[in-house]
């Protein structure tokens, strides 16, 4: 069976090297935060060329203390997009704000930059993209926004480390931007973890104290904070793993070109890579009207694949309060009927590779369609 990501044997590749670094912390008794998260944070936002990175304990909590360094509270509006995980509308919900929804392109799957200014009332108080799956949404026309109504960019890089948007690294160009750690992503840890990352000193000073329950000084807890704080396990791995991303990146381009040559003139929708940046690949997901059907004939022979996402946000029942129906973000809708996440990983072999790809080529061309 190809697997749609093989965390063993990335593990296996760096085993010694982590388990080295996770007896140093076991040894020092440092278990939260610590000196391997310190140094972590200098050498993640070293990487992105950024000032300052603030890790957390998941992608999720990165996101909420994101919003709440752009300055968005309780009542205010945030626009985003409805095609994601939820994770990115929980951010804004923790916050008391609510979550303003706008198609997604049907090229990209990120945010239709066409259809922003029209969500745009005297209650919004952020913009938060998401680069999915890897794509950086198109910044330009956002950041024209921004600087119109004073605006701040929030940006959902979960799944985007290593993509770029006209040559610098995305989560670069908003006043704040969150990172996700789970395992699976481009950059994962060892469990659940996440950054901020931000140039602005007074916000990631803030971040800091935040996530440690507010505590600017010991005991002292001037707002209401969290237990947001990475543990030094996490920090440990990722500094290992760190060293390893940029190459991990550039295998995945590699096998995404492959997919994209090999795969063409079939009858299925493939991913783009858009002109204004390089993709990262986190995930390689093709669309087909009969996906279901097409994810069980793969299954058969012996390939997994994944739905990223099957279900929009508009029609999740815990957002049925915001009254939205089906057919109100007809792009979002479809993406969720259609897409269907590939084997992608910097470990896969040219022969699991081409085991998937001509499996696609049987299911599509040689396949009995009901």
């Amino acid at each position: 069976m190809v697997p749609v990501f093989d965390l063993r044997s990335q593990y296996e590749r760096m085993r010694d090297e982590i388990l080295d670094e996770l007896r140093e912390v076991a040894d020092s008794l440092q278990f939260i935060s610590g000196p391997k998260v310190a140094s972590f944070e200098a050498k993640f936002a070293s990487a992105l060329g950024v000032k300052r990175c603030v890790g957390v304990n998941s992608g999720t909590s990165a996101l909420h203390l994101a919003l709440l360094g752009a300055g968005v509270g309780a009542g205010d509006e945030v626009i985003t997009v409805p095609f994601t995980f939820i994770a990115t509308s929980w951010a804004i919900s923790y916050i008391g704000a609510t979550p303003v929804y706008v198609d997604v392109a049907p090229d990209t799957f990120t945010m239709d930059m066409t259809r922003v200014e029209e969500h745009i009332t005297s209650r919004t108080r952020a913009f938060l993209p998401v680069h999915l799956y890897g794509q950086a949404c198109n910044l330009e026309p956002l950041q024209f926004l921004s600087q119109k109504y004073g605006i701040p960019i929030v940006e959902d890089a979960a799944q985007a480390y290593g993509a770029t948007y006209r040559g610098r690294s995305v989560a670069t160009f908003g006043t704040t931007a969150g990172f996700s750690f789970y395992p699976g992503k481009n950059l994962g840890a060892g469990g659940e973890a996440g950054a901020v990352v931000t140039n602005d000193d007074r916000i990631a000073d803030r971040l800091m104290a935040l996530r440690d329950h507010a505590q600017y000084n010991r005991y002292s807890h001037e707002e209401i904070g969290f237990n947001y704080r990475m543990d030094s396990l996490q920090g440990a791995i990722l500094g290992v793993k760190l060293q390893y991303a940029e190459q991990w990146v550039a295998e995945r381009r590699r096998l995404a070109a492959r997919y994209l040559e090999e795969l063409e003139g079939l009858p299925i929708q493939l991913p783009i890579e858009a002109q204004y940046g390089q993709h990262a690949w986190h995930l390689f997901v093709v669309m087909h009207p009969k996906r279901d059907q097409l994810r069980e004939m793969l299954l058969s022979m012996q390939v997994s694949s994944a739905l990223h996402y099957p279900r929009p946000l508009h029609l999740q029942p815990a957002y049925q309060h915001l009254n939205h129906r089906c057919g109100d973000f007809p792009v979002a809708e479809r993406a969720a009927n259609e897409c269907l996440s590939l084997p992608l990983f910097p470990e896969m072999t040219e022969d699991q590779q081409s085991i998937v790809i001509d499996a696609v080529r049987t299911a599509l061309v040689g396949g009995v369609w009901k």
